[in-house]
């Protein structure tokens, strides 16, 4: 199937250069482009959007703000954001996260990066930050004071419903390993891992694995490592 993408960006050049990358993959086309936020709402849901690479900063509605209108709209529970950010050290990339965005991608990353992250997206396969290191995410997640008190009691209490198993997988899922690579450590098979997940998601509430990534260090269950 075509992975339909839509891209958001205040800069018309950007646009032009994402389109012709895009549109020439046999897997993928843009099906619309917005300069602004709002824009990027109503087309998502007017032209049957899976994917939307969102940058964080455009004028009127940004792409924060945009990030949360699709995640709060059920009609668009399907749409996965890729936020495009200049600073990939960038403190509205948390933000991005915890307002349903799948993940985020440096706009200096090679054309191949950007490509493969709107597929993982389109998949939901795995967490999407490939120009960065894993611990990148934690260290977005340890901005602030760091106090225990920064933690989300309700989330953590949710985590109550999950199974031994499915904590521990959160766990892996959280440290940035694929399927596979859970299922190595753990010496179950990978339809198992992602059976795991799923619940998890389910359980919790998340759209997808870099939500669970969000909820394992917001609930205080992973514990973010500052190197």
């Amino acid at each position: 199937m075509t992975i339909r993408v839509l891209l958001a960006d205040d800069q018309a050049l950007l646009r032009s250069a994402f389109r012709v990358l895009v549109d020439s993959e046999p897997d993928m086309e843009v099906v619309a482009e917005a300069s602004d936020g709002a824009e990027a709402v109503r087309l998502a849901k007017e032209e049957r959007a899976d994917v939307v690479l969102m940058d964080i900063r455009m004028p009127g509605t940004d792409g924060l703000a945009a990030t949360r209108m699709i995640s709060a709209d059920p009609a668009l529970a399907h749409v996965r954001v890729v936020i495009l950010t200049t600073f990939e050290v960038d403190d509205y990339v948390v933000q991005s996260l915890r307002a349903g965005a799948s993940g985020f991608l440096g706009k200096g990353s090679e054309p191949d990066e950007l490509l493969a992250a709107i597929r993982v997206a389109a998949g939901g396969e795995a967490l999407l930050s490939p120009a960065a290191t894993k611990g990148l995410i934690a260290r977005f997640l340890a901005q602030g004071d760091g106090a225990d008190d920064d933690r989300d009691p309700a989330r953590a209490e949710r985590l109550g419903a999950l199974t031994g198993r499915e904590r521990e997988v959160l766990v892996q899922v959280a440290g940035g390993h694929s399927n596979d690579e859970i299922a190595e450590r753990l010496a179950v098979s990978p339809l198992t891992v992602k059976t795991h997940v799923n619940r998890a998601m389910s359980k919790l509430g998340a759209r997808d694995r870099a939500q669970l990534v969000v909820i394992a260090y917001e609930s205080g269950l992973v514990r973010p490592r500052v190197e």
